[in-house]
């Protein structure tokens, strides 16, 4: 394990945590409650790997920035939100070649660990975030102008040091594009037809789609169903990330110990259990002793997911890979907000209908977990067809 690496590895995911927890926290907020942008509309707008991992994170500053700047003296909200969706689109890309770095970082028998590691350092820089932005927690401009260049600053390591093991080519020829776009769908179609990550990849697609649109929508939800104040949702986050924190190293150590699959049905089981519960909690009290629950099985979830993709997936399709993690990731945040903004534009914006749409979540972590639990997918190996599910 190079610690070197995993520091810098781990400091820029915790990095774009700063600034992602108060744009969700502050901005969503000012977006649909203060700016009058439509639920239904906010969900729908959050629907060499170093070379591009710097290319989306200068990407991710500026778009973040000018959102910042212009919320706070421009009414223009849909030029705001398209910035912001043009922030999220370089944000999720930076992912693409971010996550593989994995690789580059840890061996086998250590993934789990060290996936476990960047999820502590992401929940911390959501603790972190909203610690430096909470006295401002009053205006929902501020903490974005604060926590945008506080990103840029602590990524710049990780954009300057980080040592891949492929560098990258001056210039890119794009002459074989035109080629290789005829053979992309033939390629696609072999990967998932052969990838023992498929099964991996269409599971994700489904949980993650529940657990990002009730991250994403969390502040919003408690302010329409239990009214509570600014303060009160920084400080319930501030204890779920905690709580991620902590759940990331329990999910990196079990993944290894027990098998990060197994580990992984437990969580979505974890789950499905939880947000039933959440969606029907009779006042507040239950949320906050809730809190922490979720807060684990959150950190958990991502840790896992992102260590179980690597041991499922050769080395070689990798990068390859990683991408559909992150197209899945980036559909996610379209079908499941769509999904949730969809019973909020239908019943409207009473505490009922937004009951209805965290809970509608829970059908998404059955379906992953179905899938993880039955799908057996055939795979060769060394010229050999195993099964996928008794073999990972």
């Amino acid at each position: 394990m190079n610690k070197k690496q995993l520091f810098l590895w781990s400091l820029y995911d915790f990095a774009n945590s700063i600034v992602y927890i108060n744009f969700i926290l502050y901005f969503a907020t000012w977006i649909v409650v203060d700016a009058g942008l439509s639920d239904f509309w906010y969900n729908d707008l959050r629907g060499g790997r170093k070379y591009w991992l710097n290319i989306s994170t200068i990407g991710t500053f500026l778009s973040y920035g000018l959102v910042a700047i212009l919320a706070g003296i421009n009414n223009n909200v849909l030029l705001i939100a398209l910035l912001f969706l043009t922030g999220q689109y370089f944000y999720q890309l930076s992912f693409v070649f971010y996550n593989p770095m994995l690789d580059d970082i840890a061996d086998e028998t250590h993934k789990s660990r060290v996936s476990g590691i960047g999820n502590f350092a992401s929940s911390l820089g959501f603790v972190v975030g909203i610690l430096i932005t909470l006295p401002f927690a009053g205006s929902r401009i501020t903490p974005l102008l604060i926590s945008v260049p506080v990103f840029f600053i602590l990524a710049l390591p990780m954009m300057i040091f980080f040592k891949e093991s492929k560098k990258h080519i001056g210039s890119i020829n794009t002459s074989p594009i035109q080629d290789e776009t005829k053979i992309f769908v033939k390629k696609m179609i072999a990967f998932f037809a052969v990838s023992a990550a498929t099964p991996m990849l269409v599971a994700f697609f489904f949980y993650n789609d529940a657990l990002l649109t009730i991250s994403n929508n969390y502040s919003i939800y408690l302010e329409r169903v239990f009214h509570s104040p600014d303060t009160s949702k920084s400080i319930l986050l501030m204890t779920i990330l905690i709580m991620s924190a902590i759940g990331s190293i329990i999910g990196g150590w079990l993944g290894d110990k027990i098998g990060a699959l197994k580990t992984l049905k437990f969580i979505l089981l974890g789950w499905v259990i939880t947000i039933p519960v959440f969606a029907l909690a009779p006042n507040f009290l239950v949320v906050t002793i809730l809190t922490p629950i979720m807060g684990l099985l959150i950190g958990s979830a991502w840790t896992t997911s992102r260590s179980y993709l690597t041991t499922v997936l050769v080395k070689e399709n990798m990068g390859y890979g990683f991408s559909f993690y992150t197209i899945a990731e980036r559909f996610a945040t379209l079908v499941g907000p769509l999904t949730w903004g969809g019973i909020i534009w239908a019943m409207g914006t009473e505490a009922l209908a937004y009951r209805i749409a965290a809970g509608t979540m829970t059908i998404f972590c059955i379906i992953g977990l179905i899938i993880l639990h039955r799908w057996r997918q055939p795979v060769i190996l060394n010229n050999q067809i195993m099964d996928y599910g008794k073999n990972y």
